[in-house]
Formats: C-alpha cells, sequence, structure tokens
C-alpha cells in the first residue's frame, strides 16, 4: 500500500525524531557556538527530513531519489557535527549516533526501492 503522506514513512518519522534530539542536545551547548555549531548543526539536520518531504512529492523516481541523496548528504554532516559535540565534550551522543546510522540504512534502502523496476 501506497503512503498517502510523507508523514506515513518511516525515515521522515526517525529523521524527525533526530531533528527533536539535535534540538534538546544543542539546547545545552555553550551560547558561544549559537551562530556556529548550534545553527549549523540544526540546520543541517532539519534539512533531512524537509528533503524526505520535498522528494515524496516528486514524480520522477531520479527526482525523488535525488531529494534523498540530498537528505542523505545532510545526515552524513549531522555524523560529523555529533563526532565535533564529543569531542568538544558539548554532550554524550550514543542515542543520536544510532539513530543517524538507522536513518541512513532507510534512506538508502528507500532509494534503492525506488529505483528497482518492480517500483
Amino acid at each position: 500500500m501506497k503512503s498517502k503522506s510523507f508523514k506515513e514513512l518511516i525515515v521522515w518519522q526517525k529523521a524527525h525524531q533526530f531533528v527533536l534530539l539535535v534540538y534538546k542536545m544543542t539546547k545545552a551547548f555553550p551560547k558561544e557556538e549559537l551562530f556556529g555549531l548550534t545553527s549549523q548543526f540544526r540546520r543541517a539536520a532539519v534539512s533531512i527530513p524537509a528533503n524526505i518531504a520535498e522528494g515524496f512529492r516528486k514524480k520522477g523516481s531520479l527526482d525523488k531519489v535525488r531529494f534523498f541523496n540530498i537528505a542523505e548528504g545532510s545526515l552524513e554532516e549531522c555524523k560529523y557535527y555529533l563526532i565535533l559535540s564529543n569531542d568538544l565534550n558539548y554532550s554524550k551522543p550514543k542515542k543520536e549516533f544510532e539513530l543517524a546510522e538507522e536513518i541512513g540504512k532507510l534512506l538508502n534502502s528507500y532509494s534503492k526501492k525506488i529505483l528497482s523496476p518492480d517500483s
């Protein structure tokens, strides 16, 4: 059964959870990071579910996958910010790392499914 809304996609739901975790985590970052790491991290995190949502409505398979690929790029950027946050001792993002890995696998699976001849 096809999804009627991007909100029904598990990958979008997980990506939205990730954004909420990033916002919660970055609230505790030092104030001097507000226009640096905090802003960049939040922007990249929001880009993940936003691109999934935008890609959901695209008609062509290649167009859909392009937006999922942009989401994957933003996810990789966030993975770096998780490493940096840990190395700067701003947070210990174990749960966030695990969720990011899960989202990456889901995005990869969705893209493969969209591009498969059976779709």
